[in-house]
């Protein structure tokens, strides 16, 4: 009998050791349980100083949630966090990988359940500086906030309730301190999903990219730093400069966005000539016209940034083409025809040469700085 009253005690002050000894992080003030009061934890939040690179255009960024270092990070945890799958497997990170530009190198992702969706992954690169709020393949969501309430209750992604997630993150050890710090709520009970989607708005609105060896060679122009023969063949005719006696590749009609040379997209929705119909009611995904109901837009999907393609495999909204080589045949050939498909697509005509140059060119927009950023990585 001793010998039991021995280990038990023994026990006790083993647990007691174990317990003072566990990370700050593991027993935060103010969280663990719903209904917490939060006030005891400093409200200060910083405002985060947005950079906009050389000749980039003024960032879009929303009224209502201004970005601070705390949003920031709570925004960053909450995209690695598995927290708002239903299973705990799966978050944001899992489909938008740094290491692949935030895409995920699938047709098209798969979510808890082992369903495949129904479009490819979109890279996340520049969002803070698109053209046009509209975001998505069809442009569904207005705002980043609204486009990260999707995945969580699609059933074929996350699978996920918000009620439920919402009840997760309050009564979870470190998530009321965070949303304490960054929005100044003062009761775990007041984390809603609506500031979880600012916060995951607010990371993802800082992932930007402007180190390619394109910016170093030609945006900056730093000393010693020039494309080779072949990549500056491929701008010219990316660029649509017929003048040089190079041909216009019309790429750039989709990939721009004005003047302005840096971002690889306008924002725009256009049909590309993927698939042959006959009427525009024929598409199988009807894309941009989901959103409008016009049947103009049937059939035509976001045009993505260029920047980091190289690491964005497979492509086009629906993950058909494997390669930028399969890519540019399509395009060599002039596409399909459909009664919407962009004006510019049946004129482009290219030989083997010229799309190995195009492609040699989009090589240049590879931003490894970008995807090895420490400030984009999963903190756990």
């Amino acid at each position: 009998m001793k010998n039991c009253y021995l280990l038990i005690l023994l026990f006790a002050l083993t647990s007691a050791c174990c317990n003072d000894e566990m990370p700050d992080d593991e027993n935060p003030t103010g969280g663990g349980s719903i209904g917490t009061d939060l006030t005891g934890i400093e409200y200060a939040p910083m405002p985060y100083d947005f950079p906009t690179p050389m000749f980039f255009p003024e960032p879009n960024l929303p009224a209502n949630n201004p970005l601070t270092e705390q949003g920031i990070e709570l925004g960053r945890r909450l995209f690695y966090d598995p927290i708002l799958s239903a299973d705990s497997t799966m978050s944001c990170g899992t489909c938008h990988s740094p290491a692949k530009s935030f895409a995920d190198n699938l047709a098209t992702p798969v979510g808890i359940d082992g369903i495949a969706g129904q479009r490819n992954t979109m890279a996340l690169i520049n969002l803070a500086f698109v053209p046009n709020l509209a975001f998505n393949w069809n442009g569904s969501s207005p705002t980043l906030a609204a486009q990260a309430l999707e995945p969580v209750e699609n059933p074929i992604e996350l699978h996920e309730d918000w009620d439920n997630v919402e009840e997760k993150l309050r009564s979870h050890p470190t998530y009321p301190q965070f949303f304490r710090q960054a929005f100044g709520i003062e009761n775990s009970n007041d984390i809603t999903r609506d500031l979880a989607t600012k916060a995951i708005e607010q990371f993802e609105l800082t992932l930007i990219s402007s180190d390619a060896y394109y910016d170093r060679a030609v945006v900056r122009t730093e000393p010693g730093v020039f494309l080779e023969e072949n990549e500056f063949r491929g701008l010219k005719l990316f660029q649509d400069e017929g003048a040089t006696g190079l041909k216009d590749a019309q790429c750039w009609h989709c990939h721009s966005f004005g003047a302005n040379k840096t971002l690889f997209t306008n924002g725009g929705f256009f049909n590309n000539g993927l698939d042959s119909v006959d009427l525009l009611t024929d598409f199988e995904d009807f894309g941009h016209g989901t959103v409008t109901g016009d049947l103009a837009d049937n059939g035509r999907f976001k045009a993505p940034t260029l920047r980091n393609i190289a690491l964005t495999a497979p492509y086009m909204h629906d993950g058909r083409f494997a390669t930028l080589e399969e890519v540019m045949d399509h395009y060599a050939d002039g596409g399909h025809f459909a009664p919407n498909v962009d004006a510019f697509v049946p004129l482009i005509d290219l030989d083997e040469q010229e799309k190995a140059d195009i492609i040699a060119f989009m090589h240049t927009l590879t931003d490894t700085i970008f995807t090895k950023n420490p400030d984009y990585q999963n903190p756990f």
